[in-house]
């Protein structure tokens, strides 16, 4: 039994700016893949069945929205030249493997929060080729919106509630 079929590898998107993770994409891919197929059309119902196929669950109000999205990460997985999609709130990172010190920054970003009373969605990044394409050469690092903000120490909640406050502002702006 592969490690697929015990537990399957959950994958992040954002679908119209939301964050949302599904189950198996990769394996998906392959198998739109190997169908060779020409349109676009084509292409996008078939990721959408693929992902079905593999227990995700796709609104039938949002089909639209994850065609688009599951066409983008499509041709970023052929290597094809993609424009990112945009997250439509708050997107935290903290990047590290697990080590005492990244869990402590995970608790501090999250008592900040919920301080402040903001909503973000918050990941914990453990994958080192993930964590490489920050060029955070420390961890725990912490990453607003793709803007790393510290890199190899826990910043005090001070420091993460002041920065919590500037990414709110400038969502106000």
């Amino acid at each position: 039994m592969s490690q697929e079929e015990v537990q399957p590898k959950i994958t992040r998107i954002l679908v119209d700016g939301q964050p949302i993770g599904l189950r198996s994409l990769e394996t998906a891919f392959e198998n739109v893949r190997r169908r060779h197929l020409d349109s676009e059309r084509a292409l996008k119902r078939a990721l959408v069945e693929e992902m079905r196929n593999m227990k995700n669950y796709i609104p039938q109000a949002a089909e639209t929205k994850y065609e688009r999205a599951l066409l983008r990460e499509y041709r970023r997985y052929l290597g094809e030249p993609v424009d990112d999609d945009e997250p439509a709130g708050l997107t935290i990172k903290v990047l590290g493997q697990g080590c005492p010190r990244c869990e402590q920054l995970t608790q501090e970003v999250m008592a900040a929060l919920g301080e402040l009373g903001l909503a973000a969605d918050v990941e914990h990044v453990t994958d080192i080729n993930q964590i490489a394409e920050y060029s955070a050469v420390g961890t725990p690092a912490l990453v607003f919106n793709k803007d790393v903000k510290s890199v190899g120490r826990v910043p005090k909640r001070e420091q993460i509630k002041k920065w919590l406050q500037e990414e709110a502002q400038k969502r106000k702006e």
